[in-house]
């Protein structure tokens, strides 16, 4: 997904940043959680997780971009390996595929983007001042319009914040600052640590709400992560893919800073007034001087890209009706810009890695001797890179009624660097499944990390699968490893998180070469098995807990039994 100041290895990043690595208080085994009888142990083949990771990740994929050979390549790939396994197709036609309508969309340099003020004109080249968050034929405006200024473009009444109040932008083109206002108390914007209002994507929503035809948005260092205008060019040298039902109508740009001073020639304040307000915690909305056009250009694709899905039935007549959903995404981002004279992106630990992971959980829920009471559903989802579109199309279209669903466990990404002593449940405290976390974690020898109160767990939980499935009305987890390493200091960890963030993820960096500790990568999957059999073999269903957002839709399908 394309954001300005933060992506889901950045919010993991941030999240690891502040793990406590104790958790005080005694573990109380959730009523109605199974023990694990001797012969449903894991005997985790370490062979076939190489394997898959190996094909997965190899050039010949290509990158597995949505939409592409490549990706078709895996998707048979992991259909054969569930065939093979003697597990169940769930997807259309009595096969492994759900298959999802979806438009790509590339920008081409042919594109007009022209500002108009009482000074000039002045014609902005794409890729060079500027690029698209939507690609697309709907994101034209052919004759200009003015343009306001709308401070971080947020409306946060929680926080009695409003950068609309007493302006209207019906019709027009907001300008907005990245970021959100800088705060050092944790109740408000919650101090130092990002809230979702900081994503462009939320931005954007607002800006479409209040009426805007379009926006743009302005990088700027004080947002907390500094990049440089080529490392702009590599993320946004990708397609823009969409669900093909679901095409926004809405221009929205990100502006070079350095021709940020333009929009602001002839207002009431400059640019550089403007960067004064933020240090001074001044900033407020005004009307521009100056009107803008966007006349684009584009290549165009309709296409057919599938979620991959399996079902174990269960062995109980009374819950076999209803499902354990574990799912990981097996799309990356394909073929895109070139860095040091690599192109493909192969995303083997985002997420090669994972999808080898689920593929074995199917291995030994379908080698069990003692099947799991509940169905469990092993779904393989495309499109998690342009905005979650495969987890999406699920809750829209579900293969098992989203009522019957009674958990999502997701992986996106395993352990990299080293055997560990501690979990995180990103997630975990908006359901249940936190303290069935807790438990199966004390039965393995592990304990899970908890976080200062002032971080918002919900930003990390928004950027993977588990947060469709959770808007779904599905209780939804993902179960990452903590800083408290066998081998490594939590200082040592730390500066591989930080190097694999900075140097890796979303690079053609993240292929085979890289060093990865397998150890780590079976602990991580002998784990994740034990936790999704004891979830399937639960009389009692997780719950959301009350006041969380999900609760209401997860209600809205019981009642519409959908």
């Amino acid at each position: 997904m394309k954001t300005i100041k933060t992506t889901k290895a950045i919010f993991l990043l941030s999240f690891l940043i502040f793990l406590f690595i104790t958790i005080n208080g005694k573990h109380i085994l959730p009523a109605g959680l199974p023990n694990q009888n001797k012969s449903v142990k894991p005997v985790i083949n370490k062979s076939l997780i190489e394997k898959h990771i190996k094909f997965l990740g190899s050039d010949l994929l290509e990158g597995r971009g949505t939409g592409t050979n490549g990706e078709k390549l895996a998707a048979k790939y992991i259909a054969g390996n569930l065939k093979e396994y003697s597990i169940t197709p769930a997807g259309n036609d009595g096969n492994y595929f759900q298959h999802i309508p979806m438009h790509g969309s590339m920008p081409l340099p042919s594109s007009e983007l022209n500002l108009f003020n009482d000074f000039n004109e002045y014609k902005f080249k794409l890729f060079k001042d500027y690029f698209l968050y939507k690609s697309g034929a709907q994101t034209f405006i052919p004759n200009p319009v003015p343009m306001v200024f709308v401070g971080y473009g947020i409306i946060a009444p929680e926080y009695d914040y409003n950068d609309y109040q007493g302006i209207d932008v019906k019709g027009k083109i907001v300008v907005f600052l990245s970021g959100e206002p800088q705060s050092d108390a944790a109740h408000y914007f919650a101090g130092k640590a990002p809230t979702i209002f900081s994503y462009p994507e939320s931005k954007q929503r607002i800006a479409i709400g209040q009426g805007a035809v379009g926006s743009i948005l302005i990088p700027y260092p004080f947002d907390g992560v500094e990049k440089t205008w080529a490392h702009y060019q590599k993320e946004f040298s990708f397609e823009d893919v969409t669900l093909a039902y679901r095409v926004t109508g809405h221009l929205s740009i990100l502006l070079s800073p350095a021709h940020a001073d333009k929009l602001f020639k002839g207002s009431k304040y400059s640019f550089t007034e403007v960067m004064t307000m933020t240090r001074e915690h001044a900033v407020h909305s005004f009307d521009l001087g100056a009107e803008l056009s966007f006349k684009g250009h584009f290549r165009e694709r309709d296409f057919i890209s599938p979620n991959v899905a399996g079902v174990i039935e269960g062995s109980d007549l009374n819950l076999k009706n209803t499902y354990i959903l574990i799912s990981a995404h097996y799309d990356h981002l394909g073929i895109g810009a070139c860095v040091k004279g690599d192109s493909i992106y192969n995303g083997v630990v985002d997420n090669a890695i994972g999808t080898a992971a689920v593929l074995e959980l199917a291995r030994l829920f379908s080698e069990a001797e003692i099947k799991p009471k509940r169905s469990v559903i092993f779904l393989f989802v495309t499109g998690e890179e342009k905005g979650l579109l495969g987890s999406k199309y699920y809750v829209d279209h579900p293969l098992v009624p989203l009522n019957k669903t009674i958990a999502n466990v997701n992986v996106d990404g395993l352990a990299i660097f080293d055997t560990f002593n501690n979990i995180v449940g990103i997630g975990c405290e908006l359901s249940t499944l936190g303290e069935i976390l807790e438990a199966v974690a004390l039965l393995n020898g592990l304990h899970v990390s908890g976080v200062p109160p002032q971080f918002l767990n919900y930003e990390s939980f928004a950027r993977s699968d588990q947060m469709a499935f959770a808007q779904g009305g599905i209780p939804s987890i993902l179960i990452m490893d903590g800083l408290n390493y066998k081998h490594l200091t939590p200082a040592e960890g730390l500066h591989h998180w930080i190097h694999w963030n900075d140097h890796i993820y979303h690079s053609p960096f993240d292929d085979l070469r890289q060093e990865i500790n397998f150890e780590a990568v079976y602990q991580h999957t002998k784990f994740l098995f034990d936790f999704c059999y004891r979830l399937s073999n639960m009389e009692q269903q997780p719950q959301w807990k009350e006041g969380v957002p999900f609760l209401n839709k997860r209600l809205q399908t019981i009642a519409e039994n959908r």
